[in-house]
């Protein structure tokens, strides 16, 4: 899995067994975060605005490189019970309105160069019955965490995940990482530990308010967020204000606390229950200004436990669910769902590269271990 953050390849290696068509039992045997050189960095955050030769040439290059990776992780680990792989890629383009999503890392290089199938694309038939392709979150949210109500991820963008409804509820809130990674870049830091320089800051109120004059916040679900959206609208917003970077982390901050305590408190809001288990995961759930914050609107409101997982949980969330999104196509079972997404239907999504035959024939024999 690699995010929008670009702080990593994260890779999870899994062992998924089917109980039911409800419920897996699952375990994450190992996981590692592999450094995204700089060089790639800089490619996949200019990709957008480049041409089709560039655009072409990079697809299949970053599969060359994710098989690199792969290997290096297999060896490094030995490993050798393994069924196939599956890979999210870098999303370059994301744009449901007009029928298009765009992950990059060529599958089929992906699976002859590391001589396993690979099972990716997963967004692309969703999109194409009128779905926003996005989040997929809820099928490990649905299958693997069921024993939450809500299940928040703080990524480059943060999601949410509802499961006091009939069918699963999810949808972006609101840019995340993304807002604060481009501040602390600025002053020389990857990131905000801890959320110390946000916590340092001052509140500035009319930069809040510019950050949230945006008519998506008011839009009902489902919806989703593009990159392209975050760089070319909310981006230039903090530029735009003369503040000191820890005010502006502050404010950011602020504002996404709020956002998301808002979105919980709506979707709480039509439960007949009165508690609720939130779980927060993602990189945002280290910060822990963020969490605080979050914490303190929810408490005005609600009768409700945030609780933050286990630091491998937090951290390879998401490279377990493109684990159980491989796994469901597989067994062909929908990944993305229309109540999520807003398509016509469920959907199986991802497409299967079969890799050397001597390794399908071995990974066709296993029925229901995967």
């Amino acid at each position: 899995m690699s995010g929008s953050s670009l702080d990593g390849i994260d890779l999870a290696y899994c062992k998924f067994t089917l109980v039911n068509q409800h419920q897996f039992e699952w375990e994450l045997i190992l996981g590692e975060t592999m450094p995204i050189p700089e060089s790639w960095k800089a490619r996949l955050a200019h990709l957008p605005t480049q041409n089709a030769v560039t655009f072409a040439r990079t697809h299949v290059y970053f599969g060359h490189f994710l098989a690199e990776t792969v290997n290096s992780f297999i060896a490094k680990h030995q490993i050798t019970a393994l069924d196939f792989l599956s890979s999210h890629g870098h999303t370059i383009f994301h744009n449901p309105d007009k029928r298009y999503t765009t992950q990059i890392g060529c599958g089929s290089a992906l699976a002859v160069l590391t001589g396993y199938p690979v099972v990716n694309d997963f967004r692309m038939q969703d999109i194409a019955i009128n779905g926003e392709g996005t989040p997929i979150a809820p099928a490990a949210d649905r299958y693997l965490f069921s024993e939450y109500d809500f299940c928040l991820n703080i990524g480059g963008i943060a999601n949410i995940t509802s499961l006091v409804h009939e069918l699963p509820v999810a949808y972006d809130i609101c840019p995340a990482n993304q807002l604060l990674n481009f501040l602390a870049r600025q002053l020389g830091v990857e990131f905000d530990a801890g959320g110390r320089l946000a916590a340092s800051g001052g509140l500035l109120p009319d930069l809040l308010s510019a950050l949230r004059d945006f008519p998506y916040y008011q839009s009902p679900y489902p919806k989703s967020i593009s990159n392209e959206w975050i760089i070319e609208q909310v981006l230039p917003i903090l530029d735009s204000f003369e503040a000191s970077i820890e005010d502006k982390l502050h404010t950011a901050t602020q504002f996404i606390a709020q956002e998301i305590s808002n979105n919980i408190m709506l979707l709480a809001g039509q439960s007949s229950k009165s508690n609720f288990r939130l779980m927060a995961a993602g990189g945002g759930s280290k910060n822990d200004y963020l969490i605080q914050s979050i914490q303190s609107y929810l408490h005005k409101e609600l009768n409700i436990d945030l609780i933050v997982p286990s630091t491998e949980i937090i951290d390879f969330k998401e490279a377990i669910l493109m684990g159980l999104m491989g796994v469901l196509r597989v067994l062909n079972m929908p990944n993305c769902f229309s109540s999520v997404t807003g398509a016509k239907f469920d959907t199986i999504g991802g497409a299967i590269h079969q890799g050397p035959p001597s390794v399908v024939q071995q990974a066709g024999n296993k029925k229901r271990i995967i």
